[in-house]
């Protein structure tokens, strides 16, 4: 029989683990009779076009992994699929489905089975099953055409064919069948997915090494399950060098607290630090509070950008943290990310989490900036998701959570904070995404930061005066969002006499913009002494290419650019000291730092 299993993903950068894993576990500890197709979309797809490709494969079973993002698209498409296709089982797991089943039934009478928790093992046996029945049904002569028809679910005794199957909820003949969440499996049993890396080029490559979270964090899924696992590292290191083999470009590991157990972290740490290719780049979540001694000296040793850090604090609002059940040492969270952030080597993602119980929009703006003043490559502003199956959602009524009742479920108001104050704060988390977590503006930004009452203060006043303009409703290239961030900072009561110039280093620091704004200083007199330069200190100035043997003068010109400042760019860069001092400066585009991506640059005279 025929079996597609099919991943609805965010976006096309992103690839589903899960339905990999199923078809890998299938294909190595399934009937061989069974094949097995896997097909990616993603939620900008037409809905038609998906219908009609998987219509196409006349499949027998169609499995679908749903996810917040994508559960819409599934609904829709099973129900379309049914019309068509009468004769073709539906299938669903993940997340999405895995709680609150009967309900999920009731609503989409096109399902006809939900996978529940782990799905390796369970939907192994599900097509062993299918298999099984099919071969004893073509022994006994028995597939009629009406037959097919009526074996979607194929009867077995009083309690159908999927009896005793963990992980499995059905219905059958209107009634439903429940047989519980799956068994917790051995990791070491799941394949490695990843043995053609050019189906996965230019998307990101997920990977986990664990499953379970020792917290209890109540607005988490991972939170129901506390048995954290792990895979072997007989297993783990050997995949890791595939990885490295392949010189992919960047690994994302799923574990959800990925530094709980030291020894398997440090274990993996050093093999990426020893067999590191110099390219690849490893990401993590972890908490910073756990970073033991060894781990931060290790740190040390690493080469800058080999990994990255995604750090969840959520809040630092005492209370609050008590009401999600989290447990963390602010203190030493800080201080360890203190300590990395010093090191300049190591890109780290701090998170908060807005509409958390016992917050206001008051106290919230103490979580920003107390986040911000340590100085992270990216801050992420999220908002709270009420998601099935979590204590939080049990506990709704008691913080007067009102959230959205189709996915994502995300907050809209809070016995702590109005809907008002939530619209205010999206504005809020457009300009932080655009404005600081792109790194495109980072020096503008510590510029004029001090001359506002707070970080928070900042990006709330300019997300006011970002719509009160109406740019929120409009597309907006790089040059308009330069332009905007100018001309709300020109109409501030405070003088920024350096304020243009270092919008142009900011512009030129991630690319050689051909189209010099209007505002900028005009440097055409001096084009003759520039091209000089780059014939006669190409050795002073590209010392990486001149050693190579590579330096051209006229591919050099191409691939960089020189602009004058009245302070020192590259002192300011390196401490954050604006020195007056007259001067020019090169930005090689062909050596940039790996952690912001900005263009290498060098002070001199002309």
């Amino acid at each position: 029989m025929k079996y597609l299993l099919c991943g609805i993903n965010a976006k096309y950068i992103h690839s589903n683990l899960a339905v990999y894993c199923l078809k890998a576990f299938a294909e190595k500890e399934g009937p061989k009779t069974a094949s097995y197709i896997l097909k990616e979309y993603t939620i900008n797809h037409y809905v038609d076009d998906i219908l009609q490709d998987i219509y196409e494969e006349k499949a027998d079973v169609v499995i679908f992994s749903c996810y917040i993002w994508n559960i819409a698209y599934v609904r829709e498409l099973a129900e379309e699929l049914k019309k068509v296709s009468p004769g073709t089982a539906i299938w669903v797991g993940g997340p999405e489905v895995s709680y609150e089943v009967e309900e999920f039934f009731l609503e989409n009478p096109a399902v006809d089975l939900v996978m529940q928790g782990e799905g390796e093992e369970t939907f192994t046996a599900l097509v062993r099953r299918m298999e099984e029945r099919k071969e004893r049904d073509s022994s006994k002569e028995r597939e009629t055409e009406e037959g097919k028809g009526q074996d979607i679910l194929p009867q077995s005794g009083a309690h159908g064919l999927w009896e005793n199957i963990p992980g499995v909820a059905w219905r059958q003949a209107g009634r439903f069948f429940d047989n519980g969440t799956a068994m917790l499996m051995d990791l070491d049993r799941v394949p490695f997915v990843y043995e053609d890396f050019q189906l996965f080029e230019h998307k990101i490559i997920y990977y986990e090494t664990s499953r379970g979270c020792p917290f209890s964090c109540s607005y988490c899924l991972s939170s129901v399950d506390k048995q954290v696992r792990f895979r072997s590292l007989e297993k783990v290191l050997p995949e890791l060098q595939k990885f490295l083999d392949a010189r992919v470009p960047q690994v994302k590991f799923v574990d959800r607290t990925f530094n709980c157990n030291e020894e398997h972290a440090m274990a993996i740490w050093r093999y990426i630090q020893e067999k590191d290719n110099g390219v690849t780049n490893f990401h993590f979540e972890i908490s910073a509070d756990l970073l033991s001694e060894k781990m931060l000296s290790f740190f040390e040793k690493m080469r800058p950008g080999l990994i990255q850090l995604e750090i969840g604090v959520q809040s630092t609002n005492p209370p609050t943290i008590d009401a999600i059940c989290r447990h963390m040492d602010l203190p030493r969270l800080f201080e360890n990310v203190d300590r990395v952030h010093k090191l300049g080597t190591i890109h780290q993602h701090l998170d908060l989490i807005a509409g958390l119980p016992m917050e206001s929009y008051d106290r919230f703006k103490i979580s920003f900036n107390e986040l911000y003043a340590h100085k992270p490559d990216q801050l992420q502003l999220g908002f709270l998701k009420v998601l099935k199956g979590t204590c939080m959602k049990k506990n709704q009524e008691k913080y007067g959570l009102v959230y959205r009742s189709q996915p994502p479920y995300e907050v809209m108001q809070t016995g702590c904070m109005s809907y008002d104050e939530v619209i205010r704060m999206k504005g809020v988390e457009d300009m932080v995404e655009t404005y600081y977590n792109s790194g495109q503006y980072s020096s503008v930004l510590s510029y004029v930061m001090p001359h506002f009452s707070s970080p928070f203060d900042f990006f709330e006043q300019f997300s006011l005066e970002y719509r009160r303009r109406g740019c929120h409703k409009m597309n907006h290239n790089r040059m308009d969002r330069y332009r905007i961030l100018r001309e709300f900072l020109k109409e501030q009561p405070f003088s920024l006499p350096l304020l243009d110039e270092l919008l142009i280093l900011d512009m030129y620091l991630r690319e050689n913009i051909k189209s010099r704004p209007a505002w900028a200083a005009d440097f055409s007199s001096y084009q003759k002494e520039i091209k000089e330069m780059y014939r006669s200190r190409g050795e002073e100035l590209f010392p990486r290419q001149w050693q190579e043997g590579v330096y051209v003068s006229k591919k050099a010109a191409g691939r960089s650019h020189v602009e004058k400042f009245s302070f020192d760019a590259e002192r300011f860069l390196k401490e954050g000291e604006l020195k007056k001092k007259e001067c020019w400066c090169l930005f090689d585009y062909d050596e940039r730092n790996p952690l912001n991506k900005n263009a290498r640059i060098k002070t001199f005279l002309l």
